[in-house]
């Protein structure tokens, strides 16, 4: 037990060495920095210019502080890092209103955007992805995975805020989605459900390769599609059939579906 004790004062030391902000202090920063931008997220309206003011000052003060106990490991102060972050938002924010209209305009069951923006999970893993992307290119540490975990956990929809996802981008339902972290994505693409562009290989010596797909723009990829690997890349305009696996490049305009064999014996 002494052993045993020794080693758990060991990794404790060692968290108190390299602290990271709580995940409730991430998930209340990215919430309320949807909520600053698009208020049907929750409903909470601020129908003021000095309030939406003083509130986004309050959310690069609250990154600045979720980010000095990681200042160690920083590749500038973390109020520069804060002050460069809030300076990106307006074009996530851009981005995320083209996002929100491609999902109204591809599901026909969506009756307006404020209901996409409400209770869409494509649209709340998106948010929280591009929340992280940025964190993400600004070479923040674990934060920006933290930030997509949560997306996940509550959506099922796990994106790597590595990926490098273009706007008009569309999840449809989404339950079982992964879009790994070199994955590159163009504009007017629409998925669906249980949907993984993924590695061929899991080996660590691939780490820094492009190991996951490119996907041009306009194409479509229905429910339960797997396409792996970094030299695929799909070509514009096209559609990938439901449950097709896909390992190889293919030209723009492609059509990809999945033939069964259907065997049936009789006894």
């Amino acid at each position: 037990m002494n052993d045993f004790l020794d080693e758990l004062n060991r990794r404790h030391q060692q968290a108190a060495a390299n602290a990271y902000p709580s995940t409730g202090a991430v998930n209340e920063f990215a919430s309320n920095l949807l909520n600053w931008l698009f208020p049907e997220h929750t409903g909470q309206v601020m129908a003021d210019l000095v309030i939406l003011e003083e509130y986004g000052h309050r959310l690069e003060v609250q990154l600045e502080h979720l980010l000095q106990p990681m200042q160690h490991q920083l590749p500038a102060s973390a109020r520069d890092i804060s002050r460069n972050f809030m300076q990106r938002v307006p074009g996530m924010y851009e981005e995320l209103t083209k996002d929100a209209d491609a999902m109204l305009q591809g599901d026909p069951a969506a009756t307006c955007l404020y209901e996409v923006i409400r209770a869409y999970p494509g649209f709340y893993a998106v948010a929280f992805y591009r929340i992280a992307h940025i964190l993400h290119k600004l070479h923040i540490p674990l934060l920006p995975r933290m930030i997509t975990e949560l997306a996940h956990a509550r959506t099922g929809i796990d994106i790597h805020p590595g990926a490098v996802i273009a706007p008009w981008f569309c999840i449809d339902h989404g339950t079982g989605v992964v879009i790994g972290e070199t994955t590159v994505i163009g504009p007017h693409v629409k998925i669906y459900q249980g949907v993984t562009l993924g590695a061929l290989s899991v080996d660590k010596e691939m780490a820094h390769n492009k190991r996951h797909p490119t996907i041009e723009e306009h194409t479509i990829i229905y429910a339960g599609a797997t396409i792996l690997g970094g030299d695929t890349v799909v070509g514009h305009h096209s559609i990938i059939g439901g449950n097709v696996w896909l390992i190889k490049s293919v030209e723009p305009f492609s059509r990809i579906y999945y033939k069964a064999e259907h065997r049936l014996t009789e006894l």
